[in-house]
């Protein structure tokens, strides 16, 4: 890290999931949203990230580790969270996020 107060270039470590994992992943999500277990999940009407409570039907399914970064469609690493934190945290490793939302606090 530098001494500028910049945050770690994160791109340094992206490498891309090659296009079939991404396509089995996505499918995987697909068959996953139907099932009983993500249907209690988001169930539950609270976003994994910031806490706050939707309604069931606005939250989204987020995988921690992303599909593009090789992360997989397993129950341990989908969480339902609302719209506003998947669109921020698109396609960030939990480290990622956990720095972006502490920058965000400091401010």
């Amino acid at each position: 890290m530098d001494n500028d107060n910049s945050s770690t270039n994160w791109d340094n470590f992206f490498i891309p999931a090659d296009e079939k994992h991404i396509k089995k992943e996505k499918a995987k999500a697909y068959d996953m949203r139907k099932s009983q277990w993500w249907k209690n999940q988001r169930g539950k009407g609270v976003c994994h990230y910031c806490k706050v409570r939707v309604p069931a039907k606005e939250l989204t399914m987020d995988h921690i580790v992303p599909i593009v970064r090789g992360g997989k469609t397993t129950k341990g690493n989908v969480v339902p969270c609302c719209k506003e934190c998947n669109n921020k945290k698109k396609y960030m490793l939990p480290i990622e996020w956990e720095e972006y939302l502490q920058s965000i606090s400091d401010e």
